[in-house]
């Protein structure tokens, strides 16, 4: 928290964020295996962290500035980040091991190499010899002339080799990396009832003697270790180069980005710590120096293997369709009818897919254009939009290859369309292309008519089944026009000459409609008319926004906030935040979907966006934000957000000190707001 009290430091609420992941992991309340997924969960989260966040405070300090949007100084952030992350590691290793003895309680054991039964020991040793030893490459240290690179988010085992050279004792240190071409867990053979599972880490431990069997090894220790390195992209400027070519260039370097932590298992001699942190030039004293547990990147634990254990997983829920479909022979006639909101993963992603394969058949469409920020890596998107194109439909796709971590396979499919006869636009000079619209143009009686999708998250069949978003479908002509303009923009790489009077842009419109919105509750608030505004977002963090929020409560504005993750905002501090309540909702599906309400005088104003309240949404991507005018689908919304503010089993309340604290209203029924979700649209989905 900042001595003002007015701004929570960023990095501090993302870690307790992270926190409140971690603590789904500690809920006896989760399916047992589905806790490990959120140890797995919490560990690739906190990897992203260090890679993006850790090493743009580390900048900071290197230029010896305070932190733009809390003026403090990032050494003293550092810190604190190094404090909560090793009481958080910690929490972790406790939580791991609660875990794995409820996992003995029903016959599964995790075993380490010295705890094998004769059959086990055999069927390691089969396993290693058939798919180890070929993928694995021992570096003796003290042979090569330049310390080796190492990988940003591969483990390594660091090796201490104790062998006689005639009659002399040498002592070796050797590097192993850990192949991620093999799985992290592996079954073992079963014994009666009971299921065993070996980490690879310890499969490569019980072999140690056959790796360095060229030196006939007395002795062979090995430990674990990870560093993780700064992610962020160097695009130089170079005009002779393409875009596409920079990034490529820019995704090599980053494979070499400096080091901002060392992870490593506490047990590691100390000599050997010494030795392995000055090779890589960093210090013990370092705020990322990290000790931790025997195993690292256990993020692994998301593709735990399956198992044959009682209440080991969650119920299957399966989408529903939206029912206005099954009205129509055609999506097209659908959306012509009237505007349909989709949220997923409570209603299918496919009613989006089955819209674009229907458009690539349709004689009467003429052309897609569509902006991809993330797809999946089989994406069937992408295979409709090839046949769109194969069918003779014009198809222009806008391809973000600046989504980060994703680039690579952006770059994969960007080539792909491009070889089908797809034009393909890379972004918008200068910023990101963040927003999710889709435009269908179909010709009907000699004129354009525009169908459009617009929504919250990404067009990605994989995350649709786990992430909450909105997609609105209309073909509302003062929104479809709009969204027209919105691709001119990108294929003409122009700055908006169009006065945008139903879509909100970033970074050209949004934040000044934000603010004019939010002074209009105040003056509301002020003249005694009711006022209020309603916030779903990722996250809350533009600070220009957070103190207009505070005058809107110091005016009498009630504000109800639902942020999943980072919150800079501080609640319920009297005559600053008295009216700004605060929850964070954390459960099986991830939180994704934002969307704006302001009371606008008792004709209420509904938006929903692609952009958080972060100074990168408002002024450095292009974001879409679009009103919606269906009064039913305002009501869903309304609906939605009671459901989510009643919910007292997975809310979290944030107090005026930066923590968070389980909401308990008391109620006589428990409501777990995503469960009530799932049956509100199951009820929808079966209404004749």
């Amino acid at each position: 928290m900042s001595k003002k009290q007015e701004i929570i430091n960023r990095e501090i609420s993302w870690l307790a964020f992270n926190e409140r992941v971690l603590n789904e992991a500690s809920d006896p309340s989760v399916p047992l295996l589905e806790r490990l997924k959120f140890l797995g969960i919490f560990s690739n989260n906190r990897d992203e962290f260090f890679r993006v966040r850790v090493a743009s405070v580390k900048r900071w300090a290197a230029l010896n500035e305070k932190i733009e949007e809390t003026e403090e100084d990032p050494r003293d952030v550092l810190a604190q980040i190094q404090r909560v992350t090793i009481r958080q590691q910690q929490q972790y290793e406790t939580t791991y091991k609660d875990i794995l003895a409820e996992l003995q309680t029903q016959n599964v054991f995790i075993v380490n190499e010295k705890e094998l039964s004769e059959t086990h020991k055999a069927y390691v040793k089969r396993y290693y010899n058939d798919k180890v030893d070929p993928v694995i490459s021992p570096i003796m240290l003290d042979q090569v002339k330049r310390f080796p690179h190492l990988r940003d988010k591969a483990i390594y085992l660091a090796a201490l080799v104790q062998h006689k050279d005639g009659k002399k004792k040498v002592s070796q240190y050797a590097l192993i990396e850990i192949p991620s071409s093999l799985p992290r867990f592996i079954l073992l053979p079963e014994e009666g009832d009971k299921q065993f599972i070996i980490i690879l880490d310890d499969v490569i431990r019980f072999n140690l003697n056959e790796v360095f069997e060229v030196f006939h090894p007395k002795s062979v220790d090995a430990y674990t270790f990870k560093i993780t390195r700064d992610a962020e992209l160097d695009l130089d400027n170079d005009i002779s180069k393409s875009f596409l070519e920079k990034m490529k260039k820019s995704l090599k370097q980053r494979r070499r980005g400096a080091p901002v932590r060392f992870v490593f298992d506490a047990s590691m001699p100390r000599e050997m710590q010494k030795y392995l942190t000055k090779k890589m030039s960093l210090t013990t004293d370092e705020d990322a120096f990290i000790p931790g547990g025997r195993y690292h990147n256990l993020k692994d634990l998301m593709s735990f293997p399956k198992l044959r254990i009682k209440k080991g997983y969650y119920e299957t829920l399966p989408s529903n369709r939206n029912p206005h479909f099954d009205k129509f022979d055609s999506y097209i006639d659908a959306i012509k009818e009237k505007d349909v909101l989709l949220h997923y993963p409570y209603q299918s992603f496919n009613h989006v897919i089955e819209l674009l394969k229907e458009a690539a058949l349709d004689p009467k469409v003429r052309s897609i254009r569509i902006c991809l920020y993330r797809v999946a890596s089989r994406s069937k998107i992408v295979n409709a939009l090839i046949n769109a194109a194969r069918n003779g439909k014009k198809v222009i796709v806008v391809f973000e290859l600046q989504a980060r971590f994703d680039e690579e396979n952006n770059i994969y499919w960007s080539n792909i369309l491009e070889d089908e006869g797809v034009k393909v636009f890379f972004g918008f000079p200068g910023m990101k292309v963040h927003g999710k619209i889709l435009l269908i143009t179909r010709k009907e009686s000699g004129q354009n008519q525009y169908y459009a999708k617009i929504g919250t998250g990404n067009f990605h069949e994989g995350t649709a089944k786990l992430y909450g978003d909105f997609s609105l479908l209309t073909a509302r002509k003062d929104i479809t026009r709009e969204i027209h303009k919105v691709f001119d923009l990108f294929e003409n790489a122009i700055w908006p000459n169009y006065r945008f009077r139903h879509l909100l842009l970033s970074p050209f419109y949004l934040r000044n409609r934000l603010v004019r919105m939010i002074n209009k509750e105040i003056r509301n608030a002020k003249s005694g008319k009711e006022a209020y505004i309603t916030l779903k977002l990722n996250s809350l963090v533009d600070k220009h926004l957070i103190l207009k929020l505070y005058q809107a409560s110091k005016a009498g504005v009630k504000v109800r906030c639902i942020i999943r993750g980072i919150c800079s905002l501080v609640p319920g501090v009297p005559g600053m935040s008295e009216n700004i309540e605060v929850i964070s909702i954390i459960d099986r599906f991830l939180e994704h979907a934002r969307c704006y309400v302001f009371c606008n005088g008792g004709d209420p104003l509904y938006y929903i966006s692609s952009a958080d309240w972060m100074v990168r949404n408002l002024d450095r991507r292009i974001e879409v934000t679009c009103p919606i005018y269906d009064p039913d689908i305002k009501k869903e919304i309304d609906d939605m957000l009671a459901i989510q503010f009643s919910d007292n089993m997975k809310s979290r309340r944030l107090r005026s000190d930066g923590s968070y604290e389980v909401v308990n209203d008391n109620k006589k029924k428990d409501i777990r707001s995503q469960y009530a979700l799932y049956d509100y649209y199951l009820k929808k989905s079966t209404k004749k």
